[in-house]
């Protein structure tokens, strides 16, 4: 998915599905079902669209919208309310509100990724498994099936996925002879180039980002971030890919060659379109943002796999994108999981890629007609091949925090401080380590740092 993510994850969020005192967060349901383990068939579904009723949907991502007119229009009888309850955060505090208070809880929800541990083990969601989910594994690429298992139960089904790529300025990089970097170590050497050749160009911006920070050390093999039930470690210190990423962030932030500016201002914009920031490491659901944003630079940028962290690997990593949930609390599960299939692993799913969507089904991503799109604005470039590719190459290990919406929120007030202060960039992180951790223990897990 788009934009909102990256901009989301800088809200507080103090969400109490982080909080151990967890079921008194969560809830036993009221709906069909409620509470029961019994498993949901083929046969129960049809029956429950059949008779009908009505469900809410809390949701921001536009491709819903087909959809849900898409789902009315084939099953009569269910009338589904989409709400856009507000963005990132905006909607998690909203939605944890409701959960506290045991009114006003939509039947499906859309949560992000990161977020997803937090309401999971807040025992907020339906595990998806009991209606066939657990089936679904090989349908979806492994970053975004991954994000949604925790603890070998299913909680949401992947709406879509943000495998990363390198978005590259060609004119810029091309006038000033600087090949397009297949290694991290050369992506350094191109940004010391490219900023003699031209004070003021740089190879990308930074200030400072929560989700391509834990991005860049997934693609470098770290696993800082490990949870089982209510045990939580956190290694933001001795981790091999915290290691490998400072090492040559680092250099980059010393030599001061990251432009200062915030991604998604007006100043970032202007400099995706001047070439003054002359590449982008990015998630997949980019292009849309570069056409109808940076529309001046058409024809002039271009994506590539991702630099490796070692010479010759092919590995990848994920950079956004969300789910539908179904809320406990809900009133209607059986139709709610129904909905939640058909927009996100049957009919709905080409919908949502028509209107631009990246998919997290292997069927699409592997498609012909997915493969062969030129992309007009990347000079006829079939970019989708990059980006289907990457996903293939995203590790599984990776695991965010059952709080990680909180330790988002105080990125900024610890690694942050390495991009204006002297604060290295390790110090940072190891102040992130602890005030997460601190964050935890007080949340009543028990956490080992």
């Amino acid at each position: 998915m788009r934009t909102t993510t990256r901009r989301a994850m800088r809200g507080v969020g103090l969400l109490c599905a982080a909080a151990l005192s967890l079921t008194a967060c969560g809830s036993d349901g009221t709906g069909d079902d409620a509470g029961s383990d019994k498993a949901v068939t083929g046969g129960d579904l049809r029956a429950a669209l059949k008779e009908g009723g009505s469900i809410t949907v809390w949701a921001w991502e536009p491709t819903l919208k087909q959809v849900v007119s898409d789902f009315q229009e084939r099953y009569p009888k269910v009338k589904v309310k989409l709400v856009n309850a507000g963005t990132g955060n905006d909607q998690y505090t909203a939605l944890q509100n409701a959960v506290q208070a045991g009114a006003g809880v939509p039947d499906v929800a859309q949560v992000e990724y990161y977020a997803l541990g937090q309401f999971a083990l807040g025992k907020s969601l339906e595990d998806l498994s009991r209606y066939g989910a657990s089936d679904f594994k090989r349908d979806y690429s492994p970053g975004p099936w991954n994000a949604v298992t925790i603890d070998d139960a299913v909680y949401a089904l992947p709406m879509d996925s943000g495998p990363m790529a390198l978005y590259f300025n060609k004119k810029v990089l091309d006038k000033h002879q600087i090949a397009t970097p297949t290694t991290w170590d050369e992506y350094l050497d191109a940004a010391r180039k490219l900023h003699a050749a031209d004070p003021n160009a740089y190879i990308t911006n930074d200030t400072g980002d929560a989700g391509f920070t834990t991005s860049m050390i997934w693609q470098a093999g770290g696993t800082p971030f490990k949870t089982r039930d209510t045990s939580v470690t956190v290694d933001l210190v001795a981790d091999k890919g915290v290691t490998a990423y400072t090492e040559v962030w680092q250099k980059l932030i010393d030599e001061k060659l990251l432009a200062p500016i915030s991604s998604w201002s007006d100043e970032w914009y202007a400099g995706l379109a001047d070439g003054t920031i002359a590449t982008l490491a990015t998630g997949a659901w980019m292009p849309a943002n570069f056409a109808s944003g940076v529309k001046a630079a058409s024809g002039d940028w271009r994506a590539a796999p991702l630099p490796q962290w070692e010479k010759g690997a092919e590995v990848s990593s994920e950079n956004g994108g969300s789910s539908l949930a179904v809320m406990k609390a809900g009133k209607n599960k059986k139709l709610a999981y129904a909905f939640n299939e058909y927009a996100n692993h049957s009919e709905g799913v080409q919908s949502r890629v028509e209107n631009g969507a990246f998919p997290a089904t292997t069927a699409d991503l592997t498609s012909t007609t997915f493969l062969s799109t030129t992309f007009p604005y990347f000079g006829g470039q079939k970019a989708n091949e990059i980006f289907a590719l990457s996903a293939t190459q995203v590790p599984e290990e990776w695991s965010y925090l059952p709080f990680q919406v909180y330790a988002n929120s105080i990125f900024n007030d610890t690694v942050g401080k390495a991009y204006a202060t002297d604060t290295t960039l390790a110090d940072g992180l190891k102040a992130w380590q602890k005030a997460s951790a601190d964050y935890g223990t007080e949340q009543g897990f028990d956490v080992n740092k």
